[in-house]
């Protein structure tokens, strides 16, 4: 069992929040280059000395170490894990995630493997831009800060890290228990059951099944995705359940005929033309995302042929985008009016779902904002990504000297209609997803 090292990207989606929830419709999901990377190595123990325990620390955060004993439980139920205390005096903080990600993948190792499962080590990092540092997010020359509060008080900005913590998190481990030559994440059929196990994990950590679109770009990357079944995930049971762990292999590997996954992800439909780059700009504000979701869902639920034809317009709008940054792509054209008009329309149309659902997807603050940016030469245009509300901004600016500069200024200072202080995140576009790094390459930030 060899130190190995996964990393797996954030994610933006610039076309399709709300839509993406439902089968009939698609979103055009960017991964971003930011990424959170986990290391196993073998946890060194004295001579003589077994232990069934695995210790996963997160350095950057105050606090972030948890300790778990784990057993492989009765009548095939997995592995079941207990998070144990380093002092009796000492608060126990639960993280979901990561507690989820290892049941999960440790039983779905030991549904492979009869052998023991060692000990580990697991260690968590996060690129700077997962979390707002109270300062301009360019000015860090360290590639992993010490953001100085615990986890749990850090500031996320939005970026997909429970997605990309779990699909790397799960990667990782899987790539340290089983050979090569049983998985990994460099092979199509190692992605696809990273995808599949991770979308699992992530659901049950969320308590909930979402679309799903933030795994998936975890995963592979930027594409054009359509999400699976929802009932694909409503019946694998619980871990330590009878049978939990054959029943999860099975999901995993994609054996079973009657639950067949039927994600649809289209890496072709998908690209960022050579000159012109996504950039994301945080605002220091806050939107409550699940309530959002849940009153869209119930105004379109209460007004099914008036939202189903503005849903069916952002179809089209969304795919016309996707289309037009293809077309680019392989014309090599220089000309962005047409481009501009997709994206002015996808803003249009959300706005008027705002209106007509009441729920403040695209807020009259980042109207003001996209407009403002809008007008500095070199922007294309933008939109507020995913839910929306007052989270982000996404930008599609052409690269060239100043442009960056420009936007930067305007953000600088910007405070109307209480938006809060907005700045633009060190990240961009990235088609590529999850991937195996140099273990070797963390310095002091991993050590046993």
């Amino acid at each position: 069992m060899a130190v190995v090292s996964v990393s797996a990207p954030g994610k933006v989606l610039l076309a399709g929040g709300y839509l993406v929830l439902d089968r009939d419709y698609t979103g055009l999901v960017f991964g971003l280059s930011a990424r959170i990377h986990v290391i196993v190595r073998p946890l060194a123990t004295s001579s003589g000395v077994s232990l069934s325990e695995i210790i996963v620390k997160s350095p950057q955060f105050q606090g972030a170490h948890w300790e778990y004993g784990y057993r492989l439980a009765e009548s095939g139920g997995g592995i079941e894990l207990t998070q144990l205390r380093a002092r009796a005096t000492e608060a126990l903080h639960r993280n979901v995630f990561v507690e989820t990600a290892l049941t999960y993948a440790l039983s779905y190792v030991s549904a492979l493997t009869a052998e023991r499962i060692e000990p580990a080590s697991i260690t968590i990092l996060a690129d700077n831009d997962y979390y707002s540092s109270g300062s301009d997010q360019q000015q860090s020359a360290e590639r992993f800060r010490d953001f100085k509060v615990p986890i749990w008080e850090a500031h996320k900005t939005g970026l997909g890290s429970s997605a990309a913590l779990v699909t790397a998190f799960t990667g990782a481990v899987l790539s340290h228990y089983l050979p090569e030559s049983s998985f990994s994440v460099a092979t199509d059929a190692g992605k696809a059951r990273l995808h599949n196990l991770a979308q699992a994990a992530h659901c049950a950590a969320q308590g909930k099944v979402g679309s799903g679109f933030d795994v998936a770009s975890a995963v592979f990357g930027s594409c054009l995705y359509r999400r699976f079944s929802p009932s694909l995930l409503s019946s694998h049971g619980e871990p330590g359940s009878k049978d939990f762990a054959k029943t999860l292999r099975a999901l995993v590997e994609d054996s079973d005929p009657s639950k067949k996954w039927d994600t649809m992800i289209t890496k072709s439909a998908v690209a960022v033309p050579e000159g012109i780059r996504l950039v994301m700009c945080d605002v220091d504000c806050g939107s409550q995302t699940p309530g959002m979701v849940k009153k869209v869902l119930a105004w379109r639920q209460e007004n099914a042929a008036q939202a189903n034809e503005l849903w069916g317009r952002l179809q089209k709008s969304n795919e016309a985008l996707a289309a037009e940054l293809v077309q680019l792509g392989e014309s090599k054209s220089r000309d962005y009016g047409q481009l501009r008009a997709r994206l002015d329309d996808i803003r249009r149309l959300i706005r008027e779902m705002s209106e007509l659902s009441g729920v403040p997807i695209e807020p009259a603050e980042q109207t003001e904002l996209l407009d403002a940016c809008s007008k500095v030469a070199g922007v294309i245009g933008g939109v507020v990504p995913g839910a929306g509300g007052y989270d982000a901004v996404a930008l599609l600016i052409e690269e060239r000297s100043g442009v960056v500069e420009e936007v930067q200024g305007l953000l600088r200072g910007w405070k109307k209609g209480g938006a809060g202080r907005v700045s633009m995140l060190g990240v961009r576009e990235e088609m590529a997803g999850v991937r195996a790094e140099e273990a070797s390459g963390y310095g002091p930030w991993v050590q046993q």
